[in-house]
């Protein structure tokens, strides 16, 4: 049974490498000329991968090479100092993020698609892109923008939002973006602990059939950030208001300098028509961009990436790990709130065309993604797991008339994706398409555990562990493990770690955040099981664990056995421990599907499924309906506010409303599970 750490699915391969893979892929190229130029034997990816993280300089200097980073000062050590933290990466280069990402494509050949549900597609050439980038880095330089100053972004995922980031960064300032769909509270919560000097907003956009109007939002965001002197409008919805009605709203409400302007995103660009391109160059780890942790609860984390260790690590991932290059089309579906916008943004740089997307991904039905995917001829396209569970659980076909040959590659990432979401993906499309479910994190901004081009893919299973990426599973005595369940961690520094958080001095929140649980080694937070053959399956949060006398099972694989029983849309299941010692209690909230009832044959169905998918230790104590499954704005279910709200702790308190997607579904679970007498009340 899955206890053991063995899957509870039947395990079988789903995708094949071609049998020219080492030659026809760009990581096989890669290895093989390594190889030979160093006399090592990389012939397999398991060695290779060991060669890897073993030699790090040597794996590093060399990716450096293969990419040909344009490095205006050379490094003079490529890592100076091996602790975590504290590794020193390419001490003395100096480079510039945007140089390297703007400079590859060719001139005439389409850099973005940017398909809008707010507006008609908007598309940019490579020659456009740095055109625009040239006359919006003039832009930002008028309102006094310079090295090291923060721009910020309330944007949506559109292809202004590419070019303010490539211009910010080209300046050498740090960019930070929010989506428009985080509630007000969230964006303050972030923006307000890195003190910005330009704010970008829209001021509307829509959503599937809801027009969204941001004004107050704008306005009110305005209010709380002082250190914004200059605000700029992405006209970007019909009917939502311009620049100047937002002006004269700010002014109406008070307390703003009055040298603060609004000006509209056309009149930034047009304050030097023909500006030409220009790089400040940067230290390796200057600060590129702030990302940040869910804050799900209390105040998220200011993750700081830097230039060179975010180049470095996504021309890997990207380059090596999915193949791109200039012949590609490529998107992944997300906001510019999540880590895959940056992510994504990188492909650039390897000549590929990106496709940004902005709206409801369902709209004005399931199979939108797929609609998209045939109109912009996509090679390689990034989803979040549910979206891929629910085609699964739809037995969703394919749109017809519509050409999806081009597509190599679905990714997978923001959960772990169950079996049936990969034979999905073979039923649909056959074994012409490689399935890359991938896990990593905002923390590092990258996966560190996904997919290759030589390798088989198997159901439920994640294809390998990256390269450069020391990635290992530690048992409860911190000892590695190979076929049963561990602490994800990572044994051995990589570029792209944070150069730290924004406003800690000293590194103790950062310290505190990754390397308290054993020192020296970065403790992720996952479960994850590395087997035999070298893949990887991971489970969900290990701060989120179900351990029933003894068997440890991770949360996603419980809820996925759970949302395969038809009836069921939803789940999330939380384990209230016993503090002396027995074996707790375990709590299942289950949405149900239209038309479903929890009656008796439902509930048997679900305790049947989890005796015979974990263990009969794993069968809940108690399955409550709840109108809907809480979640973060990036997709994750919030189980830790719900384990720890069912302790007795205020709901207030536990969960920021504004990190949620749905504040209301909150309020309904509270609702349903106090109804039910779950809450323990706090003696």
């Amino acid at each position: 049974g899955a206890g053991d750490g063995m899957p509870s699915w039947e395990r079988r391969v789903v995708w094949e490498p071609s049998d020219d893979a080492w030659t026809t892929s760009r990581m096989g190229r890669f290895l093989t000329r390594v190889g030979e130029e160093r006399g090592l034997d990389l012939a397999t990816y398991a060695r290779a991968w060991e060669w890897s993280i073993t030699d790090l300089e040597g794996f590093w200097s060399e990716l450096a090479r293969e990419f040909d980073v344009a490095f205006s000062t050379p490094p003079e050590a490529i890592l100076s100092s091996r602790a975590m933290p504290g590794a020193r990466w390419f001490e003395g280069a100096t480079l510039n993020y945007a140089r390297d990402v703007l400079t590859h494509g060719a001139d005439d050949r389409t850099a973005i698609i940017g398909e809008s549900q707010s507006r008609d597609r908007t598309d940019l050439t490579f020659a456009e892109l740095r055109r625009d980038v040239a006359r919006c880095a003039a832009g930002l330089r008028s309102l006094g923008v310079k090295k090291g100053d923060r721009v910020a972004a309330y944007l949506p995922n559109a292809p202004e939002a590419v070019v303010a980031f490539m211009a910010t960064a080209s300046l050498g300032a740090v960019w930070s973006s929010c989506a428009p769909e985080f509630g007000v509270r969230a964006v303050i919560d972030r923006f307000m602990q890195i003190d910005p000097t330009v704010l970008l907003v829209v001021t509307g956009y829509r959503y599937g059939t809801k027009t969204i109007d941001r004004t107050d939002d704008v306005v009110e965001l305005l209010g709380e950030l002082s250190s914004v002197r200059d605000t700029v409008v992405l006209e970007y919805f019909e009917g939502a208001a311009d620049a100047e009605a937002l002006a004269q709203r700010v002014a109406a409400t008070g307390p703003r300098s009055s040298t603060h302007r609004v000006l509209s995103y056309a009149d930034l660009l047009d304050v030097e028509p023909d500006a030409s391109l220009g790089f400040t160059d940067v230290p390796f780890d200057h600060p590129l961009y702030v990302l940040y942790s869910s804050g799900s609860t209390g105040l998220p984390k200011p993750i700081v990436h830097g230039h060179g260790g975010i180049l470095l690590e996504h021309l890997k991932m990207l380059g090596l790990h999915h193949d791109l290059d200039e012949s590609d089309t490529f998107m992944w579906f997300s906001t510019v709130g999540w880590m895959m916008w940056n992510y994504l943004v990188t492909a650039l740089a390897l000549g590929t065309t990106i496709v940004t997307f902005d709206g409801d991904p369902s709209f004005p039905a399931l199979d939108e993604m797929w609609r998209v995917a045939a109109r912009t001829e996509l090679t390689v396209l990034g989803l979040g797991a549910p979206y891929l569970v629910r085609c699964d659980k739809e037995d969703l076909a394919l749109p017809e008339g519509h050409d999806l040959s081009r597509l190599r590659q679905i990714g997978s990432t923001g959960a772990p994706l169950p079996p049936g979401g990969f034979e999905w993906v073979e039923r649909r499309f056959g074994r012409q398409v490689q399935v890359v479910s991938a896990s990593g994190g905002t923390d590092m901004c990258t996966a560190f555990v996904a997919g290759a081009p030589m390798l088989p893919v198997h159901t439920g299973e994640l294809q390998c562990r990256c390269l450069g990426a020391h990635v290992d599973a530690f048992d409860g005595e911190g000892r590695s493990v190979v076929g049963s369940l561990g602490e994800m961690v990572i044994r051995a520094p990589m570029p792209s770690m944070p150069v730290g958080f924004w406003g800690d001095e000293d590194g103790s929140r950062y310290r505190a955040a990754y390397f308290e649980h054993y020192p020296g080694i970065w403790r992720h937070g996952d479960w994850l099981e590395i087997t035999e053959d070298g893949t990887c399956i991971i489970t969900g949060r290990s701060d989120a664990t179900l351990n029933r006398g003894g068997i440890r099972s991770g949360t996603a694989e419980f809820t996925s056995i759970v949302e395969a029983v038809e009836g069921v849309a939803d789940s999330l299941v939380v384990h209230l421990e016993d503090p002396d010692g027995g074996p707790g209690e375990l709590l299942l909230m289950v949405a149900l599907s239209p038309g479903a009832a929890l009656d008796d044959e439902l509930v048997t169905q679900v305790r049947s499924a989890l005796r015979t998918g974990i263990s009969p230790r794993h069968v809940p104590d108690r399955i409550v309906e709840v109108p809907a499954v809480p979640r973060t704005i990036s997709g994750k279910k919030v189980e830790v506010p719900v384990k720890r709200l069912l302790a007795g702790a205020d709901p207030d308190t536990v969960v920021t409303q504004d990190a949620l997607a749905d504040p209301a579904a909150w309020a309904g679970l509270v609702a349903a599970v106090r109804t039910a007498g779950l809450v323990r009340s706090q003696s």
